[in-house]
């Protein structure tokens, strides 16, 4: 396949600018909620398991949902079925903006305040199962395919850069003006975000409906998903790097406990990562990966791996920093290594189920790794769980390196 070497070729495109842009505002008020829920939860509780109850209450329905949002995606209009995601999503932060009041606390314990606040985290995981997909499959549909793998990279760098400004401003916000405060901001991001995602034209399905029964429908992407060995493989690597290698999630108790840095230091750890893979996605859009794109893949793992390993071990926090920036760094590698192979592999009438099986397995991997990750931190400590799960994912990539050939020596 020939590939574009212009490096902004599909930021030429105005509905591909209207998608990144939207996205952007999107994310970046995901990630502030994120950053606040962590604070906020482990505040009401000052316990870390709590905090691993967060993404257990994402990844239920995200994972129990994930098959069959792709079946409607690949069904319905795509451009509407985003929005009313955003909308649906809006109505969330507007409900945990009623609970972060002084009349709510004035009410509720602060039992009875977590639980209210896992409860619309697991309704969200609900409307990310299906907007999650949605961007993904809205980029085929937007670009052409020669400059498919650039669009991707400024994609991820869209989605990197939300994170990053996301997460630190989140820590600000929270120092500044409370969680009140900052869920308001949240709240004009979202509508922001929307003003950008209408714009974008009308996405009809490819197949109709009727045509199968939601079930077959369901199964021949989970098939196409299994079948094709390079996409298994790598998104299988990424289930299983991020799982045991969820140390962010543990980064609340490292800002308060450990390093003892505050809510603006815990905004600073929180986007270190995301700092790094915006810096090696820059780099990927001027200089894209040629050759040997599966074996750098797996050395990229490994090395975020090792980074988790320097991050649960450190006591300064400028080391801690600099291991979660450099994670992010090799993250951001494997990221845009595995977008690419899901684009190229996936026909466009099955985009929606099998960003759909993507999205259970990359996407969930984020909220059941919070879950290990506190379960580890109640059983083994939070230091001792943290290197633990650094040291499963290089043993992960080492198993990967032998069992999935087919990865380690693909080439797009």
């Amino acid at each position: 396949m020939i590939i574009s070497n212009d490096p902004f070729a599909s930021i030429k495109i105005a509905e591909y600018r209207n998608l990144m842009a939207g996205r952007f505002l999107f994310i970046m008020g995901l990630r502030m909620m994120s950053t606040l829920v962590g604070w906020w939860i482990y505040n009401l509780t000052n316990d870390p398991f709590a905090i691993g109850l967060i993404g257990l209450s994402g990844v239920i329905p995200a994972v129990t949902m994930a098959l069959y949002a792709g079946h409607i995606i690949d069904l319905s209009e795509k451009r509407k079925l985003l929005v009313t995601g955003v909308v649906l999503y809006f109505t969330a932060v507007l409900i945990l903006l009623f609970l972060s009041t002084n009349y709510t606390s004035g009410h509720l314990s602060n039992h009875w305040i977590a639980i209210c606040i896992y409860i619309v985290i697991f309704f969200t995981g609900v409307v990310r199962a299906f907007t999650g997909p949605i961007f993904g499959v809205l980029i085929a549909y937007i670009v052409p395919k020669h400059t498919l793998q650039n669009a991707i990279t400024w994609n991820q760098g869209t989605w990197l850069s939300a994170s990053v400004i996301g997460h630190a401003v989140g820590g600000f916000l929270i120092a500044g003006f409370g969680i009140n405060g900052t869920l308001i901001a949240i709240t004009f991001l979202i509508i922001a975000s929307s003003v950008f995602l209408i714009r974008l034209k009308q996405k009809p399905a490819l197949n109709k409906r009727g045509e199968k029964k939601t079930w077959d429908s369901v199964k021949e992407g989970l098939k196409f998903v299994i079948k094709t060995k390079e996409l298994l493989g790598a998104i299988s690597l990424d289930l299983f790097a991020v799982f045991f290698g969820g140390a962010v999630a543990m980064v609340p108790v490292y800002a308060r406990d450990i390093l003892k840095v505050g809510p603006q230091g815990f905004g600073f750890l929180n986007a270190a990562s995301d700092m790094g893979s915006i810096c090696i996605v820059i780099l990927l859009t001027l200089f894209p990966l040629r050759h040997k794109q599966g074996r750098t893949l797996l050395f990229a793992v490994a090395a975020f791996g090792t980074c988790i390993i320097i991050f649960g071990l450190s006591k300064l926090f400028w080391l801690s920093f600099a291991a979660l920036f450099v994670g992010g760094l090799v993250d951001g590698i494997s990221v845009v290594i595995r977008g690419t192979i899901t684009q190229l592999k996936t026909p466009d009438n099955m985009r929606g189920r099998v960003m759909s099986v993507n999205s259970m397995f990359v996407n969930s991997s984020n909220e059941l790794g919070q879950f290990e990750s506190g379960v580890a931190a109640k059983l083994m400590g939070v230091i001792p769980s943290v290197v633990f799960g650094g040291c499963m994912t290089i043993m992960v990539v080492m198993a990967t390196w032998f069992k999935a050939p087919t990865l380690r020596k693909m080439e797009y």
